[in-house]
């Protein structure tokens, strides 16, 4: 391939201007606004909901500790931190994976050794009067690590050798973050390696004999590693009235407000569930339930058809990408949001066991916004550098 030399000449300048115009247009052409679009409008549905909460509570809307105000700048942040994330050539994070995973390892035995939260957990770690929750940035460093490890192992994932590799890989993290406790978390970061191995073409019979090892290991850890309060909340979903006092509690309440939402809503605010404060958690790990009391119906299928529509673009970039960690990286951020959906939607109508797992963009959470902006940030300079139109 020969290279040509720098024109210096006095037309040269107009040509590389030209160049350069034609190369910002293509970049253009390449940005995927669909996927904007669909995460701008669920982080809308997001900020609704924090307007909601704020509404019905005694703080103000600009108010310090003003729950709309704070979701507005964790918003424009993660909008920010999308925008740099674009602009960064993700082929350097294959050259970084390594580094990557040290600190997401730092990051995580940082948050046991100094972290705080409810009942003597160890899940945020104050950063400027902000509390940062390290195991959501662990997300998107995982699916890092993981998408250089299978992608450089692309062909060759048939063997069990490869699956055990990723296996040790997602290890520290998982029991890290499950040592916090936080079994919220480690869930999806084990969902995240189950999905990217099979989308990897992993030999589906080693998957199967890791699943069966997996479920055998179940007794142990409900003896050995969950808590009481963990158990309690796991079975609840199984006979909410039996201890409506306790941990069935959330769950009656919440089905009483997708019930009570009906087919197009009670309107924003007007929630009964809101408004008593009758619904613990629910800017976070039950605002779908406030969301489905106010919005109805209609308004859940809209959020969640947003949701679909955004997978389809992540995982379009993945099947358009030209090497396979950016097609693996694409895999592992839908695993991560799909799961996650489906946890939470299926927690909060009553079908699904309470594993405190938010839903994203629309849960108030800086931390999962920042992490998944990242990731979107990746997604759309894995487009960028493919050099086609995304439309």
């Amino acid at each position: 391939m020969s290279i040509r030399p720098l024109d210096l000449s006095v037309g040269g300048g107009a040509r590389r201007s030209e160049f350069v115009t034609r190369r910002v247009g293509v970049v253009w052409r390449a940005f995927d606004l669909q996927l904007v679009t669909y995460a701008a409008l669920l982080v809308c549905f997001g900020l609704a909901m924090a307007y909601s909460n704020s509404a019905t509570a005694a703080v103000g809307l600009f108010e310090t500790g003003s729950v709309f105000l704070r979701g507005l700048m964790w918003a424009v942040l993660a909008m920010i931190a999308f925008l740099l994330v674009s602009a960064f050539d993700y082929h350097w994070l294959k050259t970084f994976a390594w580094p990557l995973y040290l600190l997401q390892l730092g990051l995580l035995a940082l948050t046991l050794g100094i972290g705080s939260g409810v009942g003597g957990t160890s899940r945020w770690v104050s950063i400027a009067g902000q509390q940062v929750q390290f195991s959501e940035i662990a997300k998107v460093l995982m699916i890092v690590v993981l998408a250089n490890y299978l992608g450089s192992r692309a062909g060759r994932m048939g063997s069990l050798w490869s699956i055990v590799g990723a296996g040790i890989l997602a290890g520290p993290p998982f029991l890290l973050v499950l040592l916090q406790p936080d079994l919220g978390t480690a869930l999806v970061l084990g969902a995240i390696l189950a999905g990217m191995l099979f989308m990897s073409g992993a030999s589906l019979r080693w998957l199967g004999a890791s699943a069966a090892a997996a479920v055998a290991a179940l007794p142990f850890i409900w003896t050995y590693v969950l808590q009481d309060y963990q158990k309690a909340r796991l079975t609840a979903f199984l006979d909410p009235l039996s201890d409506l006092q306790g941990a069935g509690y959330q769950l009656y309440q919440s089905q009483i407000a997708v019930g009570s939402g009906g087919l197009f809503g009670r309107g924003l605010t007007n929630g009964s569930q809101n408004a008593a404060g009758l619904l613990p958690v629910d800017t976070t790990d039950f605002v779908f339930a406030i969301l489905a009391e106010e919005l109805g119906f209609i308004g859940a299928v809209v959020v969640i058809g947003l949701f679909v529509l955004l997978l389809w673009r992540i995982l379009v970039a993945g099947w358009r990408s030209k090497d396979p960690f950016g097609t693996m990286f694409a895999c592992g951020l839908a695993t991560w949001i799909l799961f996650q959906l489906v946890v939470n939607v299926g927690m909060v109508i009553g079908v699904m066991p309470i594993t405190g797992i938010p839903l994203p963009f629309v849960s108030h959470g800086g931390s999962s916004l920042i992490s998944i902006a990242i990731g979107l940030g990746i997604i759309e300079s894995i487009n960028v550098r493919q050099g086609r139109a995304e439309w």
